[in-house]
């Protein structure tokens, strides 16, 4: 760091709040800033980012920005006179969450402004984006109309107009850096240049996009003055405005391959053969003159220069592919998980299943989503998940009008789940959240349903025996293969959960549907605790009902067995008829038995109607239930960030 840097990162009015320090021009940020003063502190997602797990815990708040909580109580906190927010999502290609790009990058945004206007903010640096001008991105002005052409340049345009009304007619110091192609150490190591550090240090180059492409490439350093400079030199007058930060070079990829040739000592040639991205266009530069005369800022790093402080910095790593696995594509690549929890009288255990489906998701690190489905519990479970996702916006909420049951409050959860797979959860706690890993684990292995299947229950030996009894009595009479000892308790594929919802049916009984389905399926084993809180609600003839429930949706052999049984008995009662005439004419004088045989023979066979007529009505009654077509559900109203909103 220059002493001229140095001494401009002194004059900055502290404290100083870095949004967004864990991302890759955020951590660059408060490192330099950090190198010079110590009321400079950092928002991160995440309690230990890659980035600055150096940094001291003091100067590194792990908030959820998305959570107004969250917001208002980092800035009580740090009470920051200068902030850089260089927060955003939808930059790469593989950020493809549309409702996500807006929150972050423009809802945000109002949040942010409206409290840093009632807190009297000196000054609000934002990291804009180049990619606002869209199609028109060859050297533009900042007065030419941004044409933005994808979700997040649209979003980051909405954004410049929103810091433009503040600062413009509202008169509060803000600007917006439309940054070109930043790189330098600890980009993601998804981006071109990390790639190309990676590659030449292996004595390659990689695969390039067509070799007319140019980007204005700006080295992290002068991204970093770039922020000082605009909070020292923003006067009224500039207020709400946006500057262009490039180099204003057009640098072809050509360009950049011989760069790296010459940097790497490589004689092999550049293979310009990968496919460019949608919103690609060839010539994409800035014209950074507004910058340099108003803002006293300019680019001081040349491109070889840059990439050589790159490359050190690479080969200096202690650990360089763990550093190439920490890219947000790998991330993303991995999956994401809706946890999907029926919840009846389980107001206690629900804080205790999300704190542990939490704990469970951070070890994981990946993207997820926890549906708690209050189907018409008569305690406080509404108000304990409201609370819930008051302060975490990964929590969502579903009430029912009344209790419709686990299987509709699965369905009800599975059809507003987002990602990539579905777990399925009792609320009461005896599906431990904790196995998820090894389901997570046999999902990634490339199975498509991962069901826990229980090795023992803590529950009466009675009860245990019957329900074991139960899944080979139910296996034996399916025409499907059955799991043994496997309940809803899951982890389903989005594609198994397409076709599971795609299913009509009324009377459910998910367990059987998941075995329908097929795909590639296995199992875990654990043994099922009790009940945590309260007294089962399950009972004898709840489990009964779900006997019968699994044998009539998927068996025929109760009415296969009801026509064995009738031939049977019709041939035994020709049998017996001729036996009766050849006796008569054999022998006339031996009269019939008594009355009791008599009357045997006809309770035995009443009985045999009976049971038959009983057994038939039951599928009559299940097809009178499907040809009705009610919903699986009502749903009363939906919980999401703290509000409870009527789901009409």
């Amino acid at each position: 760091m220059t002493e001229a840097l140095r001494a401009k990162i002194q004059r900055l009015r502290g404290p100083i709040l870095v949004l967004g320090a864990s991302g890759f021009v955020g951590a660059n940020l408060l490192r330099t800033l950090l190198e010079c003063r110590d009321d400079v502190f950092g928002t991160s997602s995440t309690e230990h980012p890659w980035r600055l797990a150096d940094i001291a815990s003091g100067h590194l708040h792990a908030v959820d920005l998305l959570v107004d909580a969250h917001v208002k109580m980092v800035l009580d906190e740090t009470r920051p006179l200068t902030v850089f927010d260089c927060v955003a999502y939808g930059a790469y290609p593989f950020e493809q969450d549309t409702d996500r790009i807006y929150r972050t990058n423009v809802n945000l945004k109002v949040k942010l402004l409206e409290e840093l206007r009632e807190r009297h903010t000196h000054v609000y640096v934002h990291a804009g984006s180049s990619s606002e001008y869209g199609k028109d991105s060859a050297g533009p002005a900042e007065s030419v109309k941004p044409q933005p052409n994808s979700h997040y340049a649209a979003s980051k345009s909405a954004a410049a107009g929103l810091i433009h009304y503040y600062g413009q007619i509202l008169g509060f110091p803000a600007a917006n850096l439309r940054f070109y192609s930043i790189y330098g150490p600890q980009e993601d190591p998804a981006r071109l240049m990390p790639g190309l550090i990676a590659a030449g240090t292996r004595g390659e180059l990689p695969e390039f996009v067509s070799p007319d492409i140019s980007r204005d490439f700006v080295y992290i350093d002068d991204a970093c003055e770039a922020f000082v400079d605009t909070a020292l030199n923003l006067h009224s007058e500039l207020y709400g405005q946006s500057f262009n930060i490039g180099t204003g070079h057009c640098t072809t990829i050509r360009e950049i391959a011989e760069v790296a040739r010459d940097l790497f000592k490589l004689d092999q040639e550049p293979v310009f053969s990968m496919k460019a991205r949608d919103w690609d266009v060839t010539n994409w530069y800035a014209d950074p003159a507004r910058a340099e005369s108003m803002l006293s800022w300019s680019a001081h790093t040349s491109l070889h220069e840059g990439l050589e402080k790159t490359r050190d910095w690479f080969e200096g790593l202690e650990d360089a592919e763990q550093y190439l696995c920490s890219s947000k594509r790998s991330l993303s690549s991995r999956g994401s998980i809706s946890a999907v929890i029926a919840c009846y009288k389980d107001g206690r255990a629900i804080p205790l299943m999300y704190e542990r489906l939490k704990r469970v998701f951070e070890k994981l690190n990946i993207d997820h989503e926890i549906i708690f489905v209050n189907d018409g519990s008569p305690d406080n479970s509404e108000e304990v998940i409201r609370k819930i996702s008051e302060a975490d916006r990964h929590v969502i909420g579903i009430t029912h009008s009344r209790n419709f049951g686990s299987q509709s409050a699965f369905r009800s959860g599975m059809e507003i789940a987002t990602k990539d797979a579905c777990v399925l959860l009792d609320g009461d706690l005896q599906d431990p959240p904790e196995l998820i890993e090894a389901f997570f684990e046999q999902w990634q292995a490339g199975f498509d349903v991962v069901y826990g299947r229980r090795v023992a229950r803590e529950a009466p030996w009675y009860m245990q025996i019957a329900y074991r009894q139960f899944y080979r009595i139910f296996d034996r009479f399916s025409y499907l293969k059955i799991p043994h000892d496997a309940g809803d308790f899951s982890l389903i594929d989005r594609r198994v959960m397409h076709w599971l919802l795609r299913m009509p049916e009324r009377d459910l009984l998910l367990r059987g549907l998941r075995a329908f389905v097929g795909f590639k399926q296995t199992g875990v084993d654990y043994v099922r605790p009790e009940r945590m809180f309260g007294k089962t609600t399950n009972s004898l003839l709840k489990n009964i009902g779900w006997a019968k429930k699994g044998i009539l949706a998927f068996s025929r052999t109760p009415l296969n067995a009801l026509t064995a049984a009738g031939v049977f008995l019709l041939s035994a009662v020709f049998v017996l008829g001729g036996l009766q005439i050849l006796a008569k004419l054999a022998f006339p004088s031996i009269a019939p038995p008594g009355v009791t045989t008599l009357m045997l023979i006809v309770m035995g066979f009443g009985a045999i109607n009976l049971f038959a007529l009983s057994l038939v009505g039951e599928y009559v009654a299940k097809i009178f239930e499907e040809v009705k077509q009610r919903p699986h559900f009502v749903r009363r109203s939906i919980i999401r960030d703290g509000q409870v909103r009527d789901a009409s």
